[in-house]
């Protein structure tokens, strides 16, 4: 059976001394999620976990997140849960994300990929950078988005999870599609299984063009008309063809 935990304020502040010093329980595959509400809205560690456990052929997989409003990777460091969590130990994939740091964020980013790198490899286990994509008022950026966490990935020798450019490969075939949510920066739920089938694709290795044409959510699957689910998952294929880090 696959267990999921999700990590968020409340749950970090209640788990105590000793909860906190126990890693993640034993599994095939570990995942922890250190961001913010780019990875929390739409729950992307379940809906991802969700994937894994029902088409990954990876055996048993536990994901958690440490994802808090409003924090960059400078937040996280200095407030401790995720590095609380990092070094208890035993997690194949630590995966990162802050703001799309294309300008302002892109020192921070950079000084603080290589910061988490170092403790994720002491235990050895892998980063991974989580490409977000700007908001809609800033739509320029996506080249100094997409060039701030590509720099991180490869100068830390982590892997990239390019999602921002999976949504322009998606835009590419059908202009149209909602992918940001109605404040035009969040996901929608299409933009969060985009990024899901990205990461999915890296992890298990098999491709996500053999998959059904639906969401797994928390609540349900939700079916996509088959044409929609086509352009998603030929989207994050393309992506990670042309960008996707050894």
């Amino acid at each position: 059976m696959m267990i999921r935990t999700l990590v968020l304020a409340a749950a970090v502040a209640g788990t105590g001394c000793n909860a906190a010093a126990l890693g993640p329980p034993d599994a095939d595959l570990s995942i922890l999620f250190v961001g913010n509400s780019l990875t929390y809205t739409n729950d992307l560690p379940g809906m991802l976990e969700r994937m894994l456990e029902a088409y990954g052929d990876v055996g048993e997989v536990h994901v958690e997140s440490v994802a808090f409003p409003n924090f960059g990777l400078p937040d996280h460091w200095a407030e401790g849960s995720a590095l609380q969590r990092i070094r208890t130990g035993g997690w194949d994939y630590v995966v990162i994300q802050q703001g799309p740091s294309a300008t302002e964020g892109r020192p921070s980013l950079l000084e603080y990929s290589e910061r988490f790198a170092t403790e994720v490899a002491e235990d050895g286990g892998r980063l991974a950078l989580y490409m977000v994509w700007p908001a809609t008022n800033r739509f320029f950026d996506f080249d100094g988005v997409a060039d701030s966490y590509a720099t991180a990935a490869s100068e830390n020798g982590a892997l990239l999870f390019p999602a921002g450019e999976a949504w322009r490969e998606a835009w590419a075939i059908d202009a149209g599609l909602d992918l940001y949510s109605a404040d035009g920066f969040h996901p929608s739920l299409l933009g969060t299984h985009l990024a899901a089938l990205v990461m999915f694709e890296q992890l298990t290795g098999r491709d996500p063009r053999t998959l059904p044409a639906e969401i797994p959510t928390s609540s349900g699957t939700v079916t996509l008309m088959i044409e929609l689910g086509d352009v998603l998952h030929d989207a994050a294929v393309a992506a990670n063809a042309k960008h996707a880090l050894p």
